[in-house]
């Protein structure tokens, strides 16, 4: 039963590993203007997620809760797709909740290295408004900028 354990996770791994690669595309592809948004959704994502009774099934429908891993991340990687910015930034916000908590407390190995990218893509994404915040901060904080 172990074997069959591990070879699920390897295979969710390279799936999710596939999508992670996809989803730094798509938010390198999103404009400049939407990436504070995208900080913010992807919080609260986080933080729904992790309200709720089984974190890593967030975003799976009721009626597939029993499966062993949920559809969160590809219901997340449909709306990225979409053309709209603003679709695109909720299902990048999904996909990041749903896989980060599904990695964070893995036993597999190829998974906690999965959970370090996740990690890692929060960061930068992190990194890209942080630049934008702080121009707007000091743009408020100019006298006269403020009617």
């Amino acid at each position: 039963m172990q074997i069959v354990n591990r070879l699920f996770a390897m295979n969710r791994g390279l799936r999710l590993r596939r999508q992670l690669a996809e989803i730094e595309r798509l938010m390198q592809a999103l404009p400049h203007r939407v990436h504070a948004e995208l900080a913010l959704l992807t919080r609260r994502e986080l933080d729904q997620a992790g309200e709720s009774d089984f974190p890593h099934l967030y975003g799976t429908p009721p009626d597939q809760r029993y499966s062993p891993f949920g559809t969160g991340n590809e219901i997340g990687l449909g709306r990225a797709r979409s053309g709209s910015p603003q679709i695109a930034i909720r299902g990048i916000a999904l996909w990041l909740a749903v896989v980060y908590h599904e990695t964070k407390d893995s036993p597999h190995a190829n998974m906690q290295e999965l959970h370090r990218q996740t990690l890692r893509v929060l960061r930068l994404m992190k990194e890209m408004c942080a630049g934008k915040r702080d121009a707007i901060d000091s743009w408020m904080h100019q006298s006269g900028a403020v009617a």
